[in-house]
Order: C-alpha cells, then sequence, then structure tokens
C-alpha cells in the first residue's frame, strides 16, 4: 500500500506562534485548523498556514522526523522554515479555493 505521512509546520504569521505535527492527509488536516474544526492549542493560536512539510512513506520515519522537530529549539525550526520558505509563503494558500 502506499501511503504517504506528512510532518508539517503551521503558523499564525511570520515569524509567529509554531505547531508541528503528523499526518497521513495534509490537505485535510490543514482544512482543519483553516476552519477551527478542533478547539486547543492550534485554534486558540489561530494556527493555520502551512509553511513547511515533509513527505514520507514510512509512519515510523514520519513519527521519528516530527519528534526531532519539535525537540529542536526555535531557532532550528525557523531556520528549517526561512531554507525551505524564506517569504513564509501559505503553502496551502490554494487548496481551498
Amino acid at each position: 500500500m502506499g501511503n504517504t505521512y506528512y510532518v508539517y509546520i503551521i503558523t499564525n504569521r511570520r515569524n509567529g506562534t509554531l505547531y508541528t505535527g503528523v499526518t497521513n492527509s495534509l490537505q485535510r488536516r490543514i482544512w482543519q485548523y483553516k476552519n477551527k474544526v478542533f478547539p486547543g492549542f492550534s485554534a486558540k493560536y489561530d494556527l493555520h498556514q502551512l509553511v513547511y512539510f515533509e513527505s514520507f512513506r514510512d509512519i515510523t520515519n514520519a513519527i521519528a522526523r516530527e519528534k526531532q522537530i519539535k525537540a529542536g529549539s526555535r531557532a532550528k525550526k525557523l531556520e528549517l522554515i526561512e531554507r525551505e520558505n524564506p517569504e513564509w509563503k501559505d503553502l496551502s494558500a490554494d487548496w481551498f479555493e
């Protein structure tokens, strides 16, 4: 079976609050954030902009990478985003038009 798993970082604005997560459906998960489907941290801080993601074929590797990113400093997360998405564009901006 060809499942794909995603590790992602969302935010509310450039250099704002960051959240790192893992999912098997990135589009569905981002839609949930944008529509505040679940109460909690992401809804409280209005986290809805996808600024970084990686894909994996194996859930174990995806979870390990999520833990690695979460364990890193804020500076490391900012460095990761800046390297891949220096303009902090919402990578999901045109997904739900």
